[in-house]
């Protein structure tokens, strides 16, 4: 038995095409949608990210605005180009990258931007209102899991999955999502006691906790669905997940590749929330 693969590039390019179209029709009403992604580090990484967004940004018709405080910008400094973004009317979408300098934190600072501009769901309040089943925009990673399981016609209601992981950046939000969908959600962390029992009793297991290859054969039930939310660096300059595919994939039914999955989802999402911010 091998898993079906759940590619991400087949939703992602669908995302694409239909937000450059939307694009056009904002650009030509007068309305060019605008994104700002405010910087304040070095991480080659986090650049290497950037970079992408913009690239992506371009082609959807997108403008991106990089701003680059440098990895010695305050908190002060950087919470005050959040709110002038947030106040700037040609402005659509505003995007604090991380990792922040030390001292800065991301759930502090992201306060500073205005919730309908908070195109990756980091602003608190954003977090609430999603709890609360209001209108808002969701983090793009969390999303995304819903999105590939959507395109693949995996189905959630009634579903048992287990989120590994409970950061507000993936974990709590796709929790949420989940729910949402009627789904019965477990949510694991570091303290969970004997995790692999926990996730191996579940339909669907999504991996968010950034440990290479955490999640092994003896953590899935066979043909369960597996979501690898994990893109971890390796010294030659691949990534690689939280599960260890090579023998996840000989259990589960189903399982979602790195790269090539969550993630040109996660980018094409962050493009969609924009068009949506300068739909408003």
């Amino acid at each position: 038995m091998s898993a079906t693969v759940l590619s991400g590039k087949e939703p992602a390019a669908a995302i694409r095409t239909e937000t450059a179209a939307r694009a056009a029709e904002l650009t030509a009403a007068g309305t060019p949608p605008r994104l700002a992604v405010v910087v304040a580090t070095a991480d080659e990484s986090s650049a290497w990210y950037v970079r992408s967004i913009a690239r992506a940004a371009e082609k959807a018709g997108i403008t991106c605005d990089v701003v680059d405080l440098g990895p010695g910008a305050s908190s002060s400094d950087i919470r005050h180009k959040l709110a002038a973004l947030s106040a700037d009317e040609n402005v659509h979408g505003v995007i604090l990258q991380t990792p922040l300098p030390e001292g800065a934190k991301l759930e502090d600072l992201a306060s500073a931007i205005a919730f309908e501009k908070d195109v990756d769901g980091a602003n608190p309040l954003s977090l609430g209102r999603l709890a609360a089943g209001l209108p808002a925009f969701a983090p793009a990673t969390a999303e995304a899991v819903l999105t590939i399981l959507d395109h693949h016609g995996v189905e959630l209601t009634g579903r048992h999955v287990a989120v590994i992981g409970r950061s507000n950046v993936v974990g709590k939000p796709a929790a949420h999502l989940l729910l949402n969908r009627n789904a019965t959600v477990t949510v694991c962390h570091s303290r969970t006691r004997d995790l692999a029992a926990v996730t191996a009793a579940a339909d669907v297991v999504v991996a968010a906790v950034g440990r290479p290859g955490l999640v092994t054969a003896e953590y899935v039930r066979t043909g369960a669905v597996v979501v690898d939310v994990g893109t971890n660096p390796t010294e030659d300059g691949g990534l690689v997940g939280d599960v260890d595919a090579a023998s996840v994939a000989e259990k589960a039914g189903a399982l979602t590749p790195v790269p090539g999955g969550v993630g040109p989802v996660t980018t094409a999402l962050l493009l969609r929330h924009t068009v949506q911010a300068a739909t408003h």
